[in-house]
């Protein structure tokens, strides 16, 4: 068994594990802020890279940055689904929204300056079309199965998703590494034991964890050409996690403000 294969089955479900730890620990909107973090894109696109190439990788960054579109789509649909149907329906309606979005971005042909200042501006407005529904105050239960789906639907997704990538293109693979494997866990499982509120606060999270990950994709798809496969991945991680801190001192700021 090659090394990059171990690196697929073991890796982001590793990753996918020690994000749903913190979030049970600190909260749900914690939770989708950690998830939006490209814990399973960022692998997915280092494999590309590493089988693709760099020319490849770096397309590939464009359309998964293009992506946080369908995924602002998939959790605006379930959050409005939520405030009236339970998980099942509430999931369809999401995949529903998602699956419009990728087939508009099938045809999104944009360099990477236009598609990171669109992104941007999705995520400045995207928080004020999240419905306000109060999370419910008694503890939820953790299904003992949580864990082990999780990790699995991470390492089938990046297996699919690189096993294609010639196939379907840098543009669609790009698009594809941003399929929302932690957000259809993580809301389905809180709607289950949680509730709807929890789950609004958890998809609402994951906006602002957006903007690390939109720098990721941006520093990634800048660099790769540049620098080389090591480098761009170092440059963007570092950029990623600066962002990722100053956007959870901002949140910290606003909660006490608010309170």
């Amino acid at each position: 068994m090659s090394v990059v294969l171990l690196l697929k089955l073991f890796l982001v479900p590793a990753l996918i594990a020690l994000v749903t730890l913190a979030g049970r620990r600190w909260g749900h909107a914690v939770a989708g802020w950690l998830s939006a973090f490209p814990v399973v894109a960022g692998p997915i696109l280092f494999f590309i890279a590493v089988e693709q190439g760099a020319t490849f990788a770096a397309q590939a960054a464009i359309g998964t940055l293009s992506a946080v579109l369908a995924m602002l789509a998939y959790g605006i649909s379930y959050a409005w689904a939520a405030t009236r149907y339970t998980w099942p329906a509430s999931l369809a309606f999401a995949y529903a929204g998602y699956a419009v979005a990728v087939f508009v971005l099938s045809f999104w042909g944009a360099t990477l300056l236009v598609t990171g200042l669109v992104v941007l501006a999705a995520l400045c407005f995207a928080p004020r079309l999240y419905p306000v529904l109060r999370a419910s105050p008694a503890a939820s239960s953790k299904p003992a199965n949580d864990m082990l789906l999780r990790m699995g639907s991470g390492a089938l997704l990046v297996l699919l998703v690189t096993y294609f990538a010639a196939s379907l293109g840098p543009g669609l693979s790009g698009v594809f590494a941003m399929f929302p494997v932690m957000g259809t866990v993580l809301a389905l499982f809180t709607h289950r034991s949680a509730g709807a509120g929890s789950t609004i606060q958890l998809l609402r999270g994951m906006v602002f964890g957006f903007y690390a990950f939109s720098m990721f994709c941006v520093v990634l798809a800048w660099s790769l050409t540049a620098t080389g496969v090591g480098w761009a991945f170092l440059w963007a991680l570092l950029a990623a996690g600066i962002v990722q801190v100053l956007t959870r001192l901002w949140l910290t700021r606003h909660a006490v403000a608010a309170r």
